[in-house]
């Protein structure tokens, strides 16, 4: 099933991310002095709209470049080694504090979470420089000690993710509601044993969202105003 219908095209944001690391390439900045946007939903909620709308009204308010991250531009940055290694020379150096994040998890941590390790190493380099939008990865749970880090949740009821499912990806409802259990428990299990977390921990965010009754629009003016203080 093509569940890249949920997300905007890689190459459009690839573009975007390259934009981004031009312009900051310009006008160096103090790492954290720059606010990062991080999302976390349940699947079939509204993440990737809400991050779009997000990101036009950020950059037409701070006049100022925004990028969109999430786990598949982070696959595509991977094999961009030179935008990659740039991106990360030239963003800030990974924070002393993510290092001991991972150590608790060493005896543990082989193959697949080396991986992610490596995975939250890049895009935590990205959120201390600012301007950025992360959906996803478990970024509102690596970047919590990142000052200038808002974190924002998104959930729904069943009846709501298994309509926009099946309108976004073009399926029946029946289809919908296997794909919405089958990745509900992947994305909870993928938290539970990479980072010991639950996603429904209300502590980690600074506000929450339901997606029955705030469409996108919504979601982004508030978040919005909130991020920026007006």
């Amino acid at each position: 099933m093509p569940l890249t219908k949920l997300t905007p095209a890689i190459d459009q944001r690839l573009a975007s991310l390259q934009e981004f690391y031009r312009r900051s390439q310009e006008k160096p900045r103090v790492p954290e002095t720059h606010p990062t946007v991080t999302f976390s939903r349940e699947f079939g909620c509204e993440a990737f709209p809400t991050a779009e709308k997000l990101k036009a009204i950020l950059e037409q308010r701070t006049k100022e470049t925004w990028t969109i991250l999430d786990k598949s531009l982070m696959a595509v940055v991977e094999k961009e080694n030179g935008l990659e290694q740039g991106i990360l020379s030239s963003l800030g150096q990974r924070p002393l504090w993510l290092d001991e994040f991972f150590a608790t998890f060493s005896a543990k941590w082989k193959s697949e979470k080396d991986r992610y390790q490596l995975l939250c190493q890049r895009f935590v380099s990205l959120a201390r420089n600012g301007n950025v939008i992360i959906v996803g990865m478990g970024s509102p749970i690596v970047t919590q000690p990142l000052n200038n880090c808002f974190h924002f949740r998104l959930y729904g009821s069943e009846e709501f993710k298994i309509k926009s499912i099946a309108r976004r990806l073009g399926i029946s409802k029946m289809e919908a509601q296997e794909t919405i259990d089958k990745m509900q428990k992947l994305r909870d299990k993928f938290l539970k044993e990479f980072l010991d977390r639950e996603p429904e921990d209300l502590s980690l965010y600074h506000l929450v969202f339901n997606n029955d009754r705030n469409t996108p629009e919504r979601m982004a003016e508030i978040i919005a105003r909130y991020v920026l203080g007006s």
